[in-house]
């Protein structure tokens, strides 16, 4: 078993480095064929990653709910890339392969951590996915979006005034409320929201009149999240206001303008939340509060450290004394079992969904969905980060999760949600190029026609 263990270790890091491999490649291969099959290999190297990792489970715990969930994993991931390419002859596989595989990562480590979790994660993703998988055909069927304005705004801030009222405090942060059992984390939601609302308000008009009302509601979903003290989230949508205000614009003073009016409020919630102050002396030394708010970050670093550059093994190591090990610093459970260059090249992966996202952007000619593209790709890119930079010391720790990795239902959905509307956007981007091929077309025959008929009356004048 322990053989079998450590050439496991080095069978992970290897599919993962040939994923993501063949992601940095397949922008090189301009046939179509060779496309397809780059992506067949990833979901081999998915599907490869699923079975090796589960076997390996079972082998520890002879657990059977294991090898079930090891055979939904395999069939939600085949079906997943089946209906995909059934229903939306133009999407993103590319895309898709990568959220999967992030799910897989997520599914393996949680069965290893909590089986029931992991079994919880499956549901909800799958779930997500059906909705996920209507959500292509609304972005590009349905013109009336941009002109949802203040539909955006209003459920937003209807929503994070409703956790804010309504929520228990968890952690020194208000961020979800319990419905019917089922604990809901409605910032997440209001994530796509408020791109939207950005979107829609900063394609209408760039003046400065458009964009101080957009800075004010902004404003009030990032002031909503303080009082709530989710500080992490407001992080998150603050970042996202900077970076579309500036693409939409162009004009990198409002953006500085945003970014020093945030670093004063970020001074100001230091002196005003003891969590923050708390999180500000772990993160600076977390060995002289090691018994209190430092023991989460040093029990983290201590299990990378303990994984080194090729992992423990799965199975073999001690994640579990890295408290909430499923949430905020699932990345230190992975990295202690499948080892640093597992997580670096976990890493790469997370940044190619960013730049797939970023290139769809720019590939869009119409204002409003190439804000929404730039929005959510800054929300996921700059989540990561958070996640990443808090488990690793680089900066304090914000209470965000790993998108699709990490446990957590809500956080799970929207993100598959968020990456269905980009794909929406990618087919979107077809139509626009087919669009644009047919009037270059009906351009051409129309000088030709014009040529011809001033050709037949010189001929007539003759």
């Amino acid at each position: 078993m322990k053989l079998l263990t450590d050439v496991s270790k080095y069978m992970f890091i290897l599919l993962l480095l040939l994923f993501t491999l063949r992601n940095f490649t397949y922008f090189r291969k301009h046939d179509e064929e060779k496309r397809r099959k780059t992506e067949g290999k990833q979901a081999a190297d998915i599907i490869l990653f699923d079975i090796l990792g589960f076997i390996i489970i079972f082998l520890h715990t002879f657990r059977f709910e294991t090898l079930i969930l090891l055979i939904g994993v395999i069939v939600y991931t085949a079906a997943t890339i089946a209906f995909y390419r059934l229903l939306y002859k133009g999407c993103s596989l590319l895309l898709i392969n990568n959220m999967l595989l992030l799910l897989s990562i997520g599914f393996v480590i949680l069965a290893r951590l909590d089986l029931s979790k992991a079994l919880k994660q499956y549901v909800i993703a799958a779930a997500g996915t059906v909705l996920a998988l209507f959500v292509p055909v609304i972005v590009r069927k349905l013109r009336i979006l941009p002109r949802l304005t203040w539909i955006y705004a209003g459920v937003g801030v209807l929503c994070l005034l409703g956790v804010m009222a309504l929520a228990v405090t968890s952690g020194g942060a208000k961020l979800s409320i319990e419905i019917g059992g089922v604990t809901v984390q409605f910032s997440e939601l209001v994530k796509i929201t408020f791109v939207f609302f950005m979107a829609a308000q900063l394609s209408r008009s760039t003046s400065f009149g458009s964009v101080a009302v957009t800075s004010a509601v902004a404003a009030v979903h990032v002031g909503i999240l303080v009082l709530s003290t989710d500080l992490g989230t407001a992080l998150v949508f603050f970042i996202a206001y900077l970076v579309m205000v500036l693409v939409a614009t162009r004009k990198p003073w409002y953006s500085a303008a945003a970014l020093a009016a945030g670093a004063a409020a970020s001074v100001a919630a230091y002196y005003l939340f003891g969590h923050v102050r708390q999180r500000v002396e772990a993160w600076l030394d977390p060995f002289a509060v090691y018994d209190s708010s430092g023991y989460q970050i040093v029990q983290g670093l201590f299990g990378i450290s303990a994984g080194s550059w090729f992992g423990s093994g799965l199975g073999e190591g001690m994640p579990g004394k890295i408290p909430v090990a499923a949430k905020d610093f699932i990345f230190a459970a992975i990295c202690e079992e499948f080892g640093v260059v597992f997580g670096i090249a976990l890493i790469l992966v997370c940044m190619t969904m960013f730049l797939l996202i970023v290139n769809i952007s720019i590939e869009i000619r119409r204002p409003f969905y190439k804000l929404i593209a730039i929005g959510l790709g800054t929300e996921y890119a700059f989540q990561v980060f958070l996640t990443i930079g808090g488990v690793t010391k680089f900066i304090p720790m914000t209470g965000i999760t790993l998108p699709l990795v990490s446990y957590g239902g809500s956080s799970v959905i929207c993100t598959i949600l968020m990456l269905a509307i980009v794909e929406g956007l990618y087919i979107l981007r077809e139509d626009e190029g087919e669009i644009i091929e047919k009037e270059k077309r009906k351009r051409e025959r129309a000088r030709r026609n014009a040529a011809s008929e001033e050709k037949d009356l010189g001929g007539g004048g003759a």
